[in-house]
This record gives structure tokens, C-alpha cells and sequence, in this order.
């Protein structure tokens, strides 16, 4: 991973003015007199998106106007300049435990296309209009300038929406009209978010646990990030306006990017439902979408839930980018794409490059604008491929730091000698032992065979996934809720020991 911009970059970034030219201005479309805002995670600096939601009366038809607008980078980073090459070496930012490996210098990422409070800023929007079933009725493109209102975090969003109408009013009056904006724009999402259901997508979103880190580095404490409203009312925007953009780059068969997520192997959906079939439930098809949601209806909220989406996402193909618009199967969506992290995807930033041509008449490229040229077909499947790859490669190296500083902080708690045992349940069961995984830390970890109390004649009941004792009476089996201890942590290599903390 790279930790250092090269000096062309870094000089061609501080060229870059602060303030933005007038006559730019004049050819946008203006916003900053609307109520634009934002949402992001508490510690986020790089602002890609802001959203707006207007309500029509009855008497106009109902329905809502939604518009998204994403950080106009690609008019500060020109095809083919330092900056983007290096944008396109790096092909993302990398979000590690303890720092951020930015895609673009900080000038750029958390400063003139963060889409900051209270500042002008240039954005791409997607201004979409939706009935009141939530059905798309229409959508356009606009290059626009706005100033955000505020910048919510989601935990103030989800906050606010937990308020009612009668208490939003008591707030103060610019904080009672965004509360109410807020609650709009949720009435909307949730439409949005019931149709695609309905649509065939599927939820494989879980909570998170991620270290907190102090300022030396060291795991303090872990935060639990739930997957709330406040979280899915921003997922639901993002995708209509990727799916927007989608449609109109295929539409006018322009050559551009595609997130693609193809049809998964028959045969390990149903090594998935085997598994999930462990637990107790009564598992149906699964090769069959509607019955792959009946099962993700039945373990959602259960100490489970966890494990099997992600024994489901293994089962499932890793989504990727692709010159191709091959649709995308968790979505269940035939187009998209991804445009509303320009900031920290290269995929992002070369498809508003396709949708500014689009929105331009497709200028000749021998003209002034050949700086901003967008790539052609095989170049695009050259891209494709590269940053395909960096996003795996980040994406490993994100999960393994936290699971890293997971485990320092694990060992802190295990090295407590007034330290409780921990919950956890068994989410598989070999010749080698039980696998557990703590609810509380979502960290995984073997009770070894043996390890387990001697004198009960403990052998493996593999057809059952457990562990039997005498007269093959239940000891161990898979969805059993256990409490532990840690006795051994390997580090370097990510295992965890455990044993059990009282006796069954």
C-alpha cells in the first residue's frame, strides 16, 4: 500500500486555487438556497455525497423529488494529469484501524470536494422524481453548486428520526426544519427500500464491530456500528442514483464502468443452506432467490445472523467492475454502477467523466476538452480489471488491521484477571474441535477436542454438526449459545483458543 503522494502530485494539488472562479459558478445550476446536508460515520473527513428531498402536495401529484449530489472531483482532476494517475495506480483510499490511505492528496479528499458545512461546493447530482408507491418517474443530470446546511453523523441522524414530529418542532427552528427534512426523506427511503425487497435484492447487510484506537495506536475499546435507518436511508439514495446513472450511460451506449455481481454456483447455495439447516431452520431451496430471502427473514436478530451471512457471502461471488453492465445479483439490480464515492473510487471518478460527455453532447475529443476524455472499451476492461483488484486488496487489508487491533484488545481483556467469560455460539463443528464466535466482538475462535472436559465420552456426531457424549446425549452443537475463556492467541497468525467457561 502507498503511504506517500509523489512531488508531481503533490505540487500539481497545492496549484489548485481554494476559491472557485466565478464564471464557473454562472454555469451551474444553483442550490445553495436549498436544504442540502449530509451523513456520514463520526470520524469521516471526505465527504462525497449530500442529499436533498422534496415532498409534493397532494394537489401537484405526491411523490417526492430526491436529489443526490456527489463531489465534483473529475473537475478538479483532469484525465490523464499526476493527479490521476495516481487516483488510478491506487484505485481507492484505504480505511485501516488506525489511519486513512487517501486516494487524493488532502487538499483534495478532505478539503475542496469534501462536501463541507457552510462552504461553496461543486457537485454531479442526479435529481430524481419518485410517486408515491416510490416508482421513478423520471431523472436528470445537472452539474450544480451547493452549501450544506449540516453535517449529520449517522448517529445524530438516526437521533432525529427516533424524534417525533411534536419534538422536532421544539427545537430550534433551523434544527426543526432539517428534522423534518430528516423524516421526509426516511418516508421516502423506506419506500425505496421495501420495493427493492420486493424487487428480489437481498440483505446481507450485519452490524459491525470495529477497535477504537487511541492516539498511540492502541486498542482501547470496540464500537459497535448497528445497521440502522439512519444508515439505510443513505444506501437507499446511493443506489437509486447509481442505478440512475447506470441506465443512462447504457442507454446511450456510452463505453463506462459497471459494478457487476454475478450469479452465484448452485452448488455452494446449497452447502449454504446445509449449514444454515444445522441451526434448526427449515431451509427450502435456496438455489431459488425468494426462498435465499425467506432464509435471511429467519436469522435476522438472532445470535446467528452473523455467521451465516457470512458463510452466505462466501458462497456467494465477490462483486467487481466491469466494462460490461452484467447486472448484479445481491442488488437484483440489471444495471449499475458506481458513482458517489469519487473521492475514494477511481470507478467513480471515470464514470462522471462518461456522464459529463453525455451531459456535453459528446464533444469530439480532438477539441479543448481532450483533457477529459473518457477511455474506450478495452481500456475501460483494462481499468476494470486493475481496480478490481486494489479494491480486494484494500479490502483484506482493512479487515485484517481491525481484526489485528480486535485481538490486542481481546488479549487486554483476557489479561484482566476480574475479566468475565464471554458469550458466544458455536457456528461449526470438525474432528478438530468447535468453532465459536463471541457475539459481543464478533471475533472467531476453536474450543479444541481436547480441550473439552475429559470423562464424557465426547466424540463428533458429524450428520448433526456436534459434538454427543455417552449414549449420544448433545454436548456441543452448531447455534448453541457457550460462554468462554481465551487461553491462547496467536497473533501473527489470527487464532484464537478458547475453552469453555462453565460446564454443560
Amino acid at each position: 500500500l502507498p503511504t506517500h503522494f509523489p512531488e508531481a502530485v503533490v505540487e500539481e494539488a497545492a496549484a489548485i486555487p481554494e476559491s472557485i472562479d466565478g464564471g464557473e459558478l454562472e454555469k451551474r445550476e444553483e442550490w445553495r438556497d436549498r436544504e442540502v446536508f449530509t451523513i456520514d460515520p463520526e470520524d469521516a473527513r471526505d465527504f462525497d455525497d449530500a442529499i436533498y428531498v422534496h415532498e409534493f402536495h397532494p394537489d401537484e401529484g405526491g411523490g417526492w423529488e430526491l436529489a443526490v449530489h456527489i463531489a465534483d472531483v473529475s473537475h478538479y482532476v483532469r484525465a490523464g494529469s499526476a493527479l490521476d494517475r495516481e487516483a488510478k495506480k491506487r484505485g481507492n483510499s484505504v480505511y485501516l484501524a488506525d489511519r486513512v490511505i487517501p486516494m487524493l492528496p488532502e487538499k483534495l479528499s478532505n478539503g475542496l470536494c469534501s462536501l463541507k458545512p457552510g462552504v461553496d461546493r461543486l457537485t454531479h447530482a442526479v435529481i430524481m422524481r419518485f410517486d408515491r408507491q416510490a416508482r421513478q418517474t423520471s431523472v436528470r443530470f445537472a452539474s450544480a453548486v451547493i452549501r450544506s446546511r449540516r453535517r449529520y453523523t449517522y448517529e445524530e441522524a438516526f437521533a432525529r428520526l427516533n424524534l417525533s414530529l411534536g419534538e422536532i418542532s421544539r427545537l430550534d427552528s433551523e434544527e426543526a426544519s432539517l428534522g423534518r427534512h430528516l423524516k421526509r426523506a426516511w418516508e421516502l427511503a423506506g419506500e425505496l427500500r421495501k420495493r427493492r425487497f420486493e424487487n428480489g435484492a437481498l440483505d446481507l447487510d450485519f452490524p459491525e464491530v470495529r477497535a477504537i484506537i487511541d492516539k498511540e495506536g492502541r486498542a482501547i475499546g470496540v464500537k459497535r456500528i448497528e445497521y440502522d435507518e439512519s444508515h439505510q436511508l443513505i444506501e437507499e439514495f446511493m443506489l437509486a442514483a447509481n442505478e440512475a446513472v447506470a441506465y443512462e450511460t447504457k442507454n446511450a451506449t456510452a463505453p463506462s464502468l459497471y459494478r457487476v455481481h454475478e450469479d452465484p454456483d448452485p452448488g455452494k447455495l446449497m452447502e449454504f443452506g446445509e449449514q444454515t439447516r444445522g441451526y434448526g431452520y427449515v431451509v427450502g431451496d435456496v438455489t431459488l432467490r425468494v426462498e435465499l430471502q425467506k432464509v435471511l427473514r429467519q436469522i435476522r436478530g438472532k445470535p446467528e445472523e452473523h455467521s451465516l451471512k457470512i458463510a452466505l457471502l462466501k458462497s456467494l461471488k465477490r462483486a467487481a467492475y466491469s466494462a460490461e453492465p452484467l447486472g448484479h445479483y445481491g442488488l437484483a439490480k440489471l444495471n449499475y454502477t458506481h458513482f458517489t464515492s469519487p473521492i475514494r473510487r477511481y470507478a467513480d471518478l471515470v464514470v462522471h467523466r462518461v456522464l459529463r460527455r453525455l451531459a456535453e453532447g459528446r464533444k469530439a475529443q480532438s477539441t479543448s476538452d481532450a483533457a477529459d476524455a473518457t477511455p474506450g472499451q478495452g481500456r475501460l476492461a483494462e481499468i476494470a480489471k486493475h481496480i478490481s483488484e486494489t479494491e480486494r486488496i484494500a479490502a483484506d487489508a482493512e479487515q485484517e488491521t481491525q481484526r489485528m487491533k480486535l485481538l490486542e484488545y481481546l488479549l487486554k481483556l483476557a489479561a484482566d484477571d476480574r475479566s468475565k467469560p464471554f458469550d458466544g455460539i458455536v457456528y461449526d463443528v470438525r474432528p478438530i474441535g468447535a468453532f465459536v464466535e463471541l457475539t459481543g466482538l464478533m471475533i472467531k475462535g476453536l474450543i479444541r477436542k481436547e480441550d473439552l472436559p475429559s470423562g464424557h465420552g465426547i466424540r463428533l456426531d458429524a450428520v448433526r454438526n456436534r459434538f454427543v457424549g455417552f449414549h449420544g446425549k448433545p454436548y456441543l452443537a452448531v447455534g448453541q449459545k457457550v460462554k468462554v475463556r481465551v487461553v491462547r492467541v496467536d497473533r501473527s497468525r489470527g487464532f484464537v483458543d478458547f475453552v469453555l467457561a462453565t460446564q454443560l
